[in-house]
C-alpha cells in the first residue's frame, strides 16, 4: 500500500466531511464527461497535490459507502443501499478513475510492483508497527494486535509484490498468487477504542488502505501480465474486505442508516461547496485545464449527491 504523502488537516464539520466522504457520484446524476484525452498534460505541483487528496477521498468514500449500504440493507431500506452502492461505484469507477489519470498514477508493470512494495514495506516495517505501539501505550489492546497482524499482512504482501517485480524484469521465475481475503464482517456499533491517538490512527490506516485497493485495482487494470493483474486484484481484496474492514469496526465507522445519511450529506455538501470550488480555482490559475474541468465536474456531482441523500433521509423522517 502506498503511504500517506500528505494529510488534509480540516477541523470541526470539515474533519468529518472529508473523513465520510471526499467524494460520490451516481450516474443518473453525472454530467456527460468522457474520459480524459490519451494525451495528459503533467499537472502543477499544487493540482498533483489536489489531485492525490481528492483521490484519497474518493477511495475512502468508495470504502465507507459500500460498508453504509450493508447497513442499509440489515434495516430493511433497500433503496437507500441502492443509491449508497451507485454513489460507492462511481466514486472509484469515475471520480477515482479520472483523477488518476490526470495524476499519472499508473505506469507499467514494473513501476507499479515497484510503488506498491515500497508501501507494503513502509507499513509493514514503520506505520503499523507505530500505530501498535501507541495503541497499547493508549490502553488499546485490541486494536494493537490488529495493527501488529496487519503488519505482518503487509510483510508478506510486499515480499510477494518484490518477488513479482524480479520475475517482471528479469524473464524468470513466477508471479506469486494473491493472498486470500477473510471478510470481515462490519457491524453499526460505537468505536471500540478509547485513545484519540489510536482513534486518528485508525483513521489515517483505513484511508491508507482504501487508497491501496483502489490504486491495486487500478494497477490491476492496466497490467500486461495477467498474473500481476491477480496479484494486484487478490491483495486489494485483502486490503479492502479484511484490512479496511476490520478497522472500521474498531473505529465505529458505521452507524444507524439515518446517521450515515447526515455524514454523507456532511461531506457531500463540504465537497461541493469548498473543497472541489478550490482546486477547480486553483488548477484553472495554473493553467491546468482538464483539472480545473474535472474538479468543476465532480463539484456539480456532488450537489447532486447531497440533495439525493438528503431526499433519502427525509423519507426515513
Amino acid at each position: 500500500m502506498i503511504p500517506l504523502s500528505a494529510r488534509a488537516l480540516i477541523t470541526g464539520a470539515f474533519t468529518i466531511a472529508l473523513s465520510m466522504h471526499m467524494g460520490g457520484a451516481f450516474a443518473a446524476s453525472a454530467s456527460p464527461m468522457g474520459p480524459p484525452a490519451d494525451r495528459v498534460d503533467p499537472p502543477s505541483p499544487q493540482a498533483q497535490k489536489d489531485l492525490e487528496q481528492s483521490m484519497r477521498g474518493e477511495a475512502f468514500a468508495n470504502a465507507s459507502y459500500r460498508l453504509y449500504a450493508a447497513q442499509a440493507q440489515r434495516e430493511n431500506l433497500p433503496s437507500v443501499a441502492r443509491l449508497f452502492e451507485r454513489t460507492a461505484d462511481v466514486e472509484l469507477g469515475e471520480h477515482f478513475k479520472e483523477e488518476a489519470a490526470l495524476s499519472g498514477l499508473v505506469h507499467g508493470d514494473a513501476a507499479n510492483l515497484r510503488a506498491a512494495t515500497a508501501g507494503e514495506t513502509y507499513e509493514s516495517q514503520k506505520m503499523y508497527p507505530g500505530f501498535a505501539q501507541q495503541a497499547k501505550a493508549g490502553g488499546d489492546s485490541r486494536a494493537a494486535a490488529r495493527f501488529s497482524e496487519i503488519a505482518r499482512d503487509e510483510g508478506t504482501h510486499a515480499r510477494a509484490f518484490g518477488a513479482a517485480l524480479r520475475a517482471v524484469e528479469s524473464g524468470r521465475g513466477t508471479v506469486p498468487a494473491p493472498a486470500k481475503a477473510e471478510a470481515v464482517h462490519v457491524p453499526q456499533g460505537p468505536p471500540e477504542v478509547r485513545a484519540q491517538q489510536t482513534k486518528t490512527d485508525l483513521d489515517t490506516a483505513m484511508h491508507g488502505e482504501a487508497l491501496a485497493y483502489a490504486k491495486y485495482q487500478q494497477y490491476a487494470e492496466h497490467a500486461k501480465d495477467p498474473a500481476v493483474a491477480e496479484l494486484f486484484r487478490g491483495n486489494s481484496d485483502v486490503e479492502l474486505h479484511e484490512h479496511f474492514a476490520d478497522e472500521a469496526k474498531l473505529a465505529g465507522l458505521v452507524g444507524s442508516t439515518h446517521a450515515n445519511l447526515v455524514k454523507a450529506i456532511a461531506g457531500e455538501r463540504y465537497e461541493s461547496q469548498t473543497m472541489y470550488p478550490t482546486f477547480a480555482k486553483r488548477a484553472r490559475a495554473a493553467g491546468d485545464n482538464q483539472a480545473a474541468e474535472r474538479f468543476s465536474h465532480n463539484a456539480e456531482d456532488e450537489a447532486g449527491h447531497a440533495r439525493a441523500f438528503q431526499q433519502a433521509l427525509d423519507r426515513l423522517q
